[in-house]
């Protein structure tokens, strides 16, 4: 079975998946085949550019040219684009792979996991850092009882790359395009592994700040507003009855990709950082401190795929994993997860964040 695929964009996230399909045979040999057919772009010079680096047959500047030609549309364009295109998609039932967060309001995100219940095709949400090994032991971990009853998350996705008020304006700054900023583009990512780590969130109360309200639009004199957040922070409770805290910022100056996870149970709790992705910290029974677990073991999740133990994968090889389990749950007739039910699940959670600061109080869901 061959799957044709088209590409709506073609930067980071194109980058990012165009990378994992090259790699996705020569390692996952049981994996379908994949045909990169089209790639899709505004400007056309810039997408034939892309195209030949990419390995794509052809190009199209209007994706409605694409849709009939094509089984899985992956949608990585900016949060605005992701609603008409995934949806008329999945109308044809064509499989969509969709960029985080499902759209730029709650009420597209809803149409968009509408079409997607209507339709007999896949719909997945590239939540990566679900399928980064230590995560992924994590899981296993948290879900065998190792730490007993799970009482407490901790999430925070800092970054500093837009501290600088000349850094320039770009579709993240306008809600209209992005919806929110640092709150749905990272944070989108600590919410939703919090849910798949501690379980659905009922209530939350949240603040958001923009601490920069303005840029310089790249190659002019112009200033554009910036309508979007810089910074959040949330306490969130659990059905469960555990309790949460999560933060979110772009303007943390000396931080990089700082992606941290802790959870905390009842007989012990882990600790992930991004900046160190092949290491586990776990603190289980009698363990009087937390040990180190470097996941790297052929028994560790996915790692049998790759290189000898010991030998440390990187932050690309996530998308590897998750293209794997997505196009392989489509050639078997599967299900996939996180699917559309569960980003419009991590959106409910955004929007509460946001209905929360603007009320000053907290939000049931």
């Amino acid at each position: 079975m061959t799957l044709t695929t088209g590409f709506l964009g073609y930067r980071f996230m194109g980058k990012a998946h165009a990378n994992a399909l090259d790699r996705l045979l020569m390692f996952f040999p049981d994996a379908p085949a994949i045909e990169r057919s089209i790639l899709i772009g505004r400007n056309r010079d810039a997408v034939e550019e892309a195209a030949d680096r990419f390995g794509f047959a052809r190009v199209e500047t209007d994706w409605e040219a694409a849709i009939d030609d094509i089984d899985v549309l992956y949608n990585l364009g900016p949060n605005h684009v992701h609603v008409e295109p995934t949806v008329t998609a999945l109308e044809n039932d064509v499989h969509v792979f969709c960029e985080k967060p499902l759209a730029p309001t709650l009420e597209e995100a809803r149409r968009m996991d509408s079409a997607a219940r209507r339709s007999d095709a896949l719909a997945g949400v590239a939540f990566n850092y679900r399928y980064v090994p230590a995560i992924q032991l994590a899981k296993r971990m948290t879900d065998a009882g190792d730490f007993g009853d799970i009482r407490r998350f901790r999430g925070q996705y800092l970054q500093g790359w837009s501290a600088d008020p000349n850094f320039p304006w770009s579709w993240r700054n306008d809600t209209d395009m992005a919806g929110t900023g640092v709150l749905g583009d990272v944070g989108s990512h600590t919410i939703d592994l919090a849910r798949w780590l501690v379980g659905d969130i009922d209530s939350v109360m949240g603040n958001l700040e923009t601490f920069v309200d303005k840029r310089p639009v790249e190659g002019s004199d112009e200033m554009r507003p910036v309508t979007t957040d810089d910074e959040f922070s949330a306490l969130v409770s659990f059905e469960s009855g555990a309790m949460g805290v999560m933060e979110g910022s772009r303007v943390a100056t000396g931080h990089k990709g700082g992606n941290r996870i802790e959870v905390y149970g009842s007989e012990g709790g882990f600790r992930f950082d991004m900046e160190r992705l092949n290491e586990l910290e776990v603190r289980t029974g009698d363990d009087n401190g937390w040990r180190r677990i470097l996941v790297t073991d052929d028994d560790h999740p996915y790692m049998d795929a790759w290189w000898p133990t010991g030998h440390i994968i990187g932050w690309e090889h996530a998308f590897v994993h998750e293209n794997y389990e997505f196009l392989s749950a489509i050639a078997e007739d599967g299900t996939y997860s996180p699917n559309f039910a569960e980003g419009l699940a991590t959106q409910k959670v955004v929007d509460a964040v946001k209905r929360s600061h603007s009320t000053g109080s907290r939000i049931t869901l």
